[in-house]
């Protein structure tokens, strides 16, 4: 997704990308992008920093606070370190100058779809993973968070006030449900629903 107010500039970008196999969507501007926000497919965006209204630093900012991860090349005719470095540290994956090297930002380009492939497989993964989770009972979710926390079936027995034969029973349970092939698989999914991956 090319972002730049130039004509010229989106034109040649959307041409060097559609040559390169992609299929470029082109922005004249940041509000243009928030109102048609595209669905998402891995992809990358490649911004102009200096556009006028919202710049691309304040689209960057906007999208982290709606808790976008797609990834952006930053791309400026008018780039200064500061500039570069806040970008970078908000997470762009790059910072070209213009006029851009086509070989430099085809790479950066193939790099940042790569990751946000990546990106939206582990979004995927954990939506599965929090559905797996909510289709537990309550005193699954109990003896879940019990047995993830290490507690053997005994002790989960006493904690909850029940037998060790319905905690064996429950914690059957919670493995089909949560399609866990292991104990340490099920704490792998615990850790990544508790944010802790």
């Amino acid at each position: 997704m090319i972002i730049d107010d130039d004509d010229s500039v989106r034109e040649s970008l959307e041409l060097l990308v559609r040559c390169a196999g992609w299929i470029p969507l082109s922005f004249a501007s940041a509000q243009d992008y928030l109102s048609h926000l595209p669905r998402q497919l891995p992809s990358c965006l490649v911004l102009d920093v200096n556009m006028p209204g919202l710049d691309g630093l304040d689209l960057q900012a906007a999208l982290t606070s709606r808790g976008s991860r797609v990834p952006i090349v930053f791309i400026s005719g008018f780039g200064d370190i500061p500039m570069t470095v806040k970008a970078l540290k908000a997470g762009a994956c790059d910072f070209l100058t213009k006029p851009i090297d086509p070989g430099a930002l085809l790479a950066v380009i193939r790099t940042a779809i790569a990751q946000n492939d990546f990106i939206q497989k582990e979004e995927n993964h954990l939506a599965q993973i929090r559905s797996r989770h909510g289709s537990l009972t309550r005193r699954e979710g109990e003896v879940m968070a019990l047995v993830v926390a290490g507690l053997l079936n005994k002790q989960v027995a006493h904690e909850l006030g029940i037998s060790e034969i319905t905690v064996k029973a429950h914690r059957g349970q919670v493995m089909r449900k949560m399609d866990a092939r292991s104990l340490p698989d099920l704490v792998t999914m615990a850790a990544l629903l508790n944010g802790k991956s």
